[in-house]
């Protein structure tokens, strides 16, 4: 999350308004998501990622750093994975803390829904005649 890093004092340490329409921190229920599927490398999970577009292009720094996060937070735990060719990789699985992590981002998400759902009956009121732009 922003933080407030770059000194917009609308930015606070649980949101940022310049996030261009991206959800600060969105990729860490996405990655819990992935990893309850299987566990994986990073690079796969780059992979995974790629391939849904309701996902957009992931920076590999952001994700290895929000693994590393996710790891000293205690919703994932990674081992090293020496099978195979190539060198040892770090293999992430989700733990107990991290379902629980993703139950609290379901909450979230659905509250939000909720507030946008209102937000754009209110607005379909005052502009009857908007088009839905996407």
């Amino acid at each position: 999350m922003c933080g407030g890093k770059h000194g917009d004092e609308r930015c606070g340490p649980q949101r940022c308004w310049h996030s261009a329409g991206r959800v600060p921190g969105f990729i860490q229920p996405w990655l819990l998501l992935l990893l309850l599927q299987k566990p994986s490398h990073g690079y796969e999970l780059m992979e995974r990622l790629d391939m849904d577009e309701a996902v957009p292009g992931v920076d590999p720094g952001l994700l290895y750093r929000t693994l590393r996060q996710m790891e000293d937070a205690g919703f994932v735990s990674s081992s090293w994975d020496t099978e195979g060719r190539g060198p040892a990789r770090r293999l992430y699985q989700v733990t107990p803390e991290g379902v629980d992590h993703l139950h609290a981002w379901a909450a979230r998400i659905e509250r939000t829904r909720k507030r946008l759902d209102r937000f754009l009956a209110e607005y379909k009121v005052r502009f009857p005649g908007a088009q839905d732009k996407d």
